[in-house]
């Protein structure tokens, strides 16, 4: 039997799903179920969103320094509960406590108070004469009320990259967790719920029934959903009845341009991290390697020896302080990534890993793929898993060719010592993101989002909050 059953948070009060069923959620450590989840329907969406309306009435019309003030205290909430969401997050994901607290608490954290800044610092063309007679200035007002749904890779941070921008440039939000992930976002709109007001911030759990309904509901004046492409075109498609604004994150598959002067050994350690940290759930990670052909062969070499010798959390569950590489999140996924090791074509060879870990729990031993062509589906499709795949190519042209013939165009990186060359192959890659020398540092005061079908949109930085915006261009009559 589960031991906690959730409640939907709906105008500042937690409430029972109007439908009175419930799914099991599973701690993928262990493939048990700990908890249970409601599954909302059209009378909680309905009610949700008609609270969110009636909140932007006045959140729409508040101060700057009033929204700002809210999401202080929001962040210090937050952080002093750290403790309690970074526990239910592990359960709720599989992953370590101690990396879950070191590397996604004190950015959630910054991530806030940045916001919270930036509801005070919108900008717009100076106000002016650009016709005679005539004085133009622009406003720049909230959209109104927002519909969004969250990912199951990183419930708690994704959750705030979504509501808190959109809560602070003056909109009221009704967002859908997975429904694998529901905990951590639900229990923080519980701790905030003495901060903001009534309806400002509503969550909905539910399946994915619910989230069609959260996207086709005629009263949302944005949808905004970080999720996969197929998920991505699906709301695109919705929201184009209403006309609806769309914001779109969705996936990646991060090229790896490894050149022949680039340092081997840093660069295969820093890639580990980048390609296993959360199971490669993560659709900015480094999992796609593009090698040099002087390199190839000992680039292969060291990644096979990083991945060897990195630590899943299966031997000592999710207390391990030294594990890095969680269970992937839920059986459909496990299933998805062991289904692309399988299929592997003829002519790659499985240099590490590529089979299930233990005989609990989702996971998979961190793997590496290598002599794959540009054409496998390894290489052309998302595996959102603990899989690093690795090419060749015999040129710089070849490489940036490669790295850009995929659908996907979120994030990149660029590995050499030459700055001339490092410069010319950020600007030839077709990505919303190029990293020189490191890959997956994120910042606040950068956006974060692709192109092509990674989507459109950006998340983090002034731009990410000006998406969150409508603009207005007021003209006054000098004469009367």
């Amino acid at each position: 039997m589960a031991d906690m059953v959730l409640r939907n948070f709906i105008n500042g009060q937690s409430v029972e799903a109007a439908s009175g069923e419930y799914i099991d959620l599973v701690d993928p450590s262990t493939g048990e179920v700990f908890a249970q989840s409601p599954v909302s329907g059209a009378e909680d969406v309905d009610a949700a969103y008609a609270a969110a309306s009636d909140a932007f009435r006045s959140w729409g019309k508040t101060t700057p320094a009033a929204r700002q003030k809210a999401l202080l205290d929001v962040a210090d909430v937050l952080e002093r509960n750290a403790a309690e969401l970074v526990e239910l997050e592990s359960i709720n994901t599989g992953k370590p406590v101690a990396v879950t607290e070191s590397e996604e608490i004190p950015p959630m954290i910054d991530q806030v108070r940045f916001f919270a800044g930036a509801a005070r610092v919108l900008e717009g063309r100076a106000s002016a004469e650009y016709m005679e007679g005539f004085t133009s200035w622009i406003r720049r007002e909230p959209i109104g009320v927002v519909g969004q749904v969250a990912p199951w890779n990183y419930p708690m941070m994704m959750a705030i990259w979504k509501f808190i921008p959109a809560i602070a440039a003056g909109n009221t939000v009704v967002i859908k967790p997975s429904d694998t992930t529901p905990v951590s976002t639900i229990r923080m709109a519980e701790l905030i719920g003495d901060i903001l007001p009534p309806g400002v911030l509503n969550v909905l759990a539910g399946d994915r029934n619910t989230g069609r309904m959260l996207v086709e509901h005629p009263r949302p004046d944005m949808v905004a959903i970080t999720g996969s492409v197929r998920a991505g075109m699906e709301v695109a498609k919705s929201a184009a009845a209403d006309v609806k604004r769309v914001h779109l994150e969705l996936g990646g598959k991060a090229p790896v341009i490894v050149f022949d002067d680039a340092d081997i050994a840093a660069a295969a350690e820093w890639l580990a991290v980048a390609g296993y940290f959360n199971a490669g759930q993560d659709c900015t990670a480094a999992t796609r390697v593009l090698a040099a052909p002087g390199v190839y062969d000992d680039f292969v070499a060291a990644l096979a020896e990083q991945a060897a010798g990195t630590a899943t959390t299966y031997a000592n569950g999710r207390q391990d302080a030294d594990a890095l590489v969680p269970p992937v999140n839920n059986a459909n996924q496990f299933e998805k990534v062991l289904g692309f090791i399988e299929r592997a074509p003829a002519h790659a060879q499985v240099v590490a890993g590529g089979a299930r870990e233990g005989d609990r729990g989702f996971y998979i031993s961190p793997t590496v793929v290598a002599d794959l062509r540009q054409d496998d589906e390894m290489i052309q499709e998302e595996i959102f898993g603990p899989v690093m795949t690795v090419q060749r190519f015999d040129s710089e042209e070849q490489a940036i060719a490669a790295a850009n013939g995929v659908k996907y165009g979120l994030a990149s990186s660029v590995w050499t010592k030459d700055v001339s060359r490092a410069l010319r192959v950020s600007n030839a890659l077709d990505f919303g993101c190029v990293w020189i020398n490191t890959h997956i540092p994120l910042v606040a005061e950068m956006p974060h989002g692709g192109f092509k079908h990674s989507g459109y949109g950006k998340d983090l930085s002034m731009y990410g909050f000006e998406d969150y915006t409508r603009i207005k261009h007021v003209m006054a009559n000098l004469e009367g």
